[in-house]
């Protein structure tokens, strides 16, 4: 395996913001890594530096000589009138079939190829310019927040891509659900400091919480003993028959130390509004068409949604989720058909064309007040404000310097703070960090309204949604099913389409795939080996458990340190037993 990577001792601040402060990290060419922070950490710096494009204050990027960077752009590289295959030829200097076999892996073909790619929706742009990446054959990719604005179905086709591709990436999502279908490693940027996780964020996520409890327990453990220690001294000391085993005792002493235990950010602070539950219809819609004058997007829409329901509006990109959520809303008046709301609904709405409306002479401070449901507490405003990410000084910016993502932010905050019993959120999830996204998602599930929802994000839709709704092909339906269902009946067309196709990939290679098959004598030594080393990962796996569990349990100071030491000892033999079975693996399956 060889380092592509080998970030340094990364200094990096802006102003009072420090983003790299010592970070260290090494990215190899077998690496599928997931980087994770929360907003403003520094996440995209750090892939700019990576590319060049910006510079370390102090410390050092070592680049491999054969690096070979891949970088998901996210502006429009597309010239007017340009076809998708044109861009494709254009961008990688590949004869036109090779452009078409690529881009046939992102299901890209007839007129999406070869028509106007400016007539494209988003997520089908995404396609061309990740085929215009895997034609550059780059060896190491790095992906900012890809599955922004992208369909499910999209998403599903990335992931193959993906897990699929042999050489290295770098995927900076807040969708986890993502992050764990394709990356084996985790890198987190938190306080300046990197750390590389050789496993998925979840796994990370678990190790995290449990080296902080085993952290707290030896700390209680020290804590204790110092006190024993202390006491004993002080006891002691004057004694002329005990100084000696005092001044032992103080030596002791000196040697415990408490082991720093890592802050967390603040927890988002977000609650709905409080409204009495109603039952019955939220609303109705009877022989529904929606569109445009001069294109009609579905029609005989035929549909309820009862209070307390919280709806999740899935489909393609392009097939008219958004145009469906604005003619509930009233912001676009139905082709035929009518949209009847059940009495005293009150309609809340977050979309872009309401925050795009937003009273640009007030600041975020005024904007929160206003539309704060009479009697709320200044302390309330300030918390949910503070998770949209507003402290402070941002409190009192005019709402006409925000930015998009900004008044984004603003527009969803005002909207909890109000007395809405019907919340109709477009994308509610872009502009927010993981951690805003589930505190989101929690009090969504906790709200006594109806909830009516669009969301790339497959964890916040698996949370928060009760109810699936379907548009596609023209029609708007229930599905008959949660939201795994649909997920299943997408992910089993795409695979089928790929097998038709001819293109169905399998799964990733393992790690070290290149490598030579050893000897057939070679392959039954390294299996018997193979064998043993399997044994001894599962005892030491048990006994690893078993250990944590009494660390856990024990109240005795003296019992908690030996366990401890006892726990590291077993980890690391377990890491180098892992290490080697990877290595064992990756050579028999070599060119298998």
């Amino acid at each position: 395996m060889a380092v592509l990577l080998d970030i340094q001792n990364a200094f990096k601040r802006y102003g009072e913001q420090v983003l790299l402060d010592g970070a260290s990290a090494t990215i190899t060419d077998d690496g599928r890594v997931g980087f994770i922070g929360r907003n403003g950490a520094g996440k995209s710096t750090l892939l700019r530096i990576i590319l060049g494009e910006e510079e370390l204050d102090s410390g050092e990027v070592v680049r491999h000589p054969r690096l070979r960077l891949g970088y998901l752009r996210q502006h429009d590289p597309f010239l007017p009138g340009e076809s998708a295959l044109d861009f494709l030829q254009r961008d990688s200097g590949k004869p036109d079939w090779k452009c078409g076999e690529v881009a046939g892996e992102f299901e890209l073909k007839g007129a999406m190829l070869t028509g106007p790619v400016k007539e494209l929706s988003g997520g089908w742009q995404t396609r061309v310019k990740l085929a215009a990446l895997l034609l550059h054959e780059p060896n190491l990719l790095l992906l900012d927040e890809p599955t922004n604005f992208l369909d499910l179905r999209t998403q599903i086709l990335l992931e193959h891509f993906l897990r699929g591709y042999r050489e290295a990436c770098v995927v900076v999502s807040h969708d986890r659900a993502f992050l764990n279908a394709t990356c084996d490693q985790t890198l987190d940027l938190t306080h300046g400091k990197l750390t590389l996780h050789p496993g998925p964020v979840d796994d990370y996520l678990v190790h995290q919480q449990e080296r902080r409890l085993t952290i707290e327990r030896t700390n209680a453990a020290v804590l204790s003993r110092k006190r024993e220690l202390e006491d004993f001294i002080a006891r002691n000391r004057a004694r002329a028959s005990t100084a000696s085993r005092a001044k032992s005792k103080a030596k002791e002493l000196e040697k415990l130390e408490l082991e720093e235990i890592p802050v967390d950010a603040p927890t988002a602070a977000i609650r709905c509004p409080e409204i009495a539950p109603r039952r019955g219809a939220a609303v109705r819609c009877r022989d529904l068409a929606i569109g445009y004058p001069d294109h009609a997007v579905a029609r005989d829409i035929a549909l309820e949604i009862v209070h307390g329901s919280r709806a999740a509006i899935v489909g393609d990109n392009g097939q008219g989720k958004t145009t469906f959520l604005r003619t509930l809303v009233g912001s676009l008046e139905p082709l035929a058909g009518d949209v009847k709301w059940g009495h005293g609904c009150e309609v809340g709405t977050y979309a872009q064309h309401v925050y795009t409306s937003l009273d640009e002479r007030m600041t975020v401070l005024d904007h929160l007040e206003r539309a704060a449901a009479p009697g709320t507490k200044q302390q309330r405003i300030l918390d949910l404000a503070a998770a949209m990410l507003f402290r402070q000084s941002a409190l009192s910016k005019p709402v006409r310097v925000l930015s998009g993502g900004e008044r984004a932010r603003l527009c969803l905050a005002g909207l909890l703070l109000g007395t809405a019993n019907v919340l109709v959120l477009d994308e509610p999830g872009n502009h927010l960090d993981v951690e805003t996204v589930e505190a989101l998602a929690k009090a969504l599930t906790d709200y006594a309204g109806t909830v009516i929802f669009t969301s790339h994000d497959r964890s916040f839709m698996r949370t928060v949604a009760t109810t699936v709704i379907e548009v596609r092909d023209g029609r708007v339906v229930d599905h008959l099913g949660d939201y795994d269902t649909y997920v299943a009946k997408v992910t089993g067309e795409i695979d089928a389409a790929e097998v038709a196709a001819g293109r169905h990939r399998p799964p990733a290679p393992p790690r070290g795939g290149r490598a030579a098959r050893p000897p057939a004598s070679d392959d039954r030594a390294l299996r018997k080996e193979l064998a043993t080393l399997e044994k001894s990962v599962a005892r030491l796996d048990a006994e690893k458990k078993e250990r944590h569990a009494a660390l856990l349990a024990t109240a005795d100071p003296a019992e908690a340190l030996r366990l401890h030491a006892a726990l590291t000892e077993v980890e690391t033999k377990l890491a180098i037993a892992e290490e080697r079975w990877l290595e064992l693996q990756e050579r028999l399956s070599a060119e298998s």
